[in-house]
């Protein structure tokens, strides 16, 4: 249901804007910037909330660093080589959206925003919208694909193909099935999912500037 209600909100938030209905005080600069630092904020509160990062720090292998590295790495190389065949979009605008990893709220309002000063307001909301169906799309095939990808013994490329939903929306089917041990795809996938939380507005913006 909860996965139902967010493109719910953003058709009502279509309609309320295309209606004019919309107040003024929506539109200034001042509440969608706060909006934003609230939402980096939440990614903060996020992290430090869990009850599991004192022991994920406790136990941190340096090898788990290459599965997030490699999830970046792949996903940015397959998100250029696709700018050149199917678009003549700005390359770095398609790389700021595929550094969404799945995480399709963050993304899109830090594109709108960074991109607001460069191209205006309608170009950067429609690179958002982009990015929001982009990250959206990313997710519903790891939800369809990590429990298969899981159950043939590839644990570690379900957490990759999940992208930032390791380690919430995607865990239980990530680690239900694998042929590894429960316990190290479980450290995997939440350090997988952390280090890209943190790496989406880092990438966002510098592909944005």
């Amino acid at each position: 249901m909860s996965h139902l209600l967010f493109p719910l909100m953003v058709f009502a938030g279509i309609f309320v804007g295309w209606c004019g209905f919309m107040p003024d005080f929506v539109s200034e600069y001042s509440l969608p910037q706060l909006c934003l630092y609230a939402l980096i904020m939440q990614v903060g509160l996020s992290l430090g909330m869990r009850p599991d990062l004192k022991s994920i720090v406790k136990n941190f292998n340096p090898r788990l660093l290459l599965l997030p590295a490699c999830t970046i790495i792949g996903t940015l190389t397959f998100t250029y080589i696709a700018t050149m065949i199917f678009t003549d979009e700005p390359s770095a605008d398609v790389m700021a959206i595929g550094s969404g990893f799945g995480y399709y709220t963050l993304s899109s309002v830090l594109i709108a925003q960074f991109k607001e000063a460069s191209v205006g307001a309608e170009a950067a909301a429609s690179v958002a919208a982009i990015a929001l169906l982009a990250n959206v799309v990313r997710e519903m095939i790891a939800l369809l694909s990590c429990q298969y990808l899981s159950k043939r013994g590839r644990g570690e490329a379900a957490i990759s193909v999940a992208g930032i939903n390791s380690m919430d929306v995607c865990l239980p089917m990530i680690v239900g099935n694998g042929k590894s041990s429960d316990a190290q795809l479980v450290s995997a996938a939440l350090f997988h999912g952390i280090i890209l939380e943190i790496s989406v507005p880092i990438l966002i913006s510098i592909f944005c500037s």
